[in-house]
């Protein structure tokens, strides 16, 4: 058995690896996360960040649960599967350091924040949670969709895509109607796949949702919208699919 002196100086085989040696690290501070999960529409992403939210508060965390343009209208998270949480709505010029600062005030420690429909924030917000998770040290976790109905990225989810630590895409797979995955959210308007308007309009994946555009409720504008999740290829091609007059497997012939 050969023993090393440490008199001879550092291990010149070091310099072979970037990750630093364990005595290293001991003296690193520790930061918080930026961890976005993302994915097209009802594949769970609000269920997700509900449980997050629920295995965190279990183990005594506090945490702080935002939201922005959720589904329902309300400031909360709601999940399609029945689950919603009351959340903290965020707005247009919504500074979320301030949030937890507020949090703060009120006596109140925050060791994580949730936040669902993430796409919907500026570049600026998203900004202020890598602040929040390398300054203050807080886990954030971020809930939404990567690309809008022209299957753009929106300037939130870039942001996110440039700046988290962690990306990971939701693993409950959708499908298109055709049975290959999905990933694009098409937005429908009295049956046909449209290509312009608003980037954020509010509305849902069933078939007889009629929804506001966000954009146009203070202007009392109602318009019949929906989405659906597409395969590239008919997403493309804005085929929505065959119409049957009830829900089950499609005929062959």
């Amino acid at each position: 058995m050969t023993l090393i002196d440490d008199a001879a100086g550092p291990d010149p085989t070091d310099a072979l690896s970037s990750v630093p040696a364990a005595g290293s690290r001991r003296g690193t501070p520790p930061v918080g996360r930026l961890k976005f999960c993302y994915g097209p529409m009802d594949c769970g992403k609000s269920t997700l960040a509900l449980q997050i939210d629920h295995n965190h508060a279990r183990q005594g965390r506090r945490g702080l649960v935002l939201v922005r343009h959720d589904r329902s209208g309300a400031p909360q998270i709601s999940s399609r599967i029945g689950l919603t949480r009351q959340a903290v709505e965020v707005g247009e010029d919504t500074d979320v350091r301030e949030l937890v600062r507020q949090e703060w005030a009120q006596g109140r420690h925050v060791d994580y924040v949730v936040v669902d429909e993430a796409q919907f924030l500026s570049p600026g917000q998203v900004d202020q949670l890598a602040e929040l998770a390398d300054e203050v040290e807080i886990d954030v976790y971020c809930f939404g969709i990567a690309t809008d109905f022209r299957s753009r990225l929106f300037p939130g989810a870039a942001r996110l895509f440039e700046l988290a630590d962690e990306l990971q895409p939701v693993q409950v797979e959708v499908l298109c109607w055709c049975g290959l995955p999905g990933r694009f959210n098409a937005r429908v308007v009295e049956g046909e796949v449209v290509r312009e308007g608003d980037t954020v309009v509010v509305a849902d994946t069933e078939q007889s949702v009629v929804e506001t555009s966000a954009s146009a409720r203070f202007e009392a504008e109602f318009a019949t919208v929906r989405y659906q999740v597409l395969c590239r290829r008919h997403f493309r091609s804005g085929d929505l699919g065959p119409v049957t007059a009830h829900h089950g497997q499609l005929r062959l012939t």
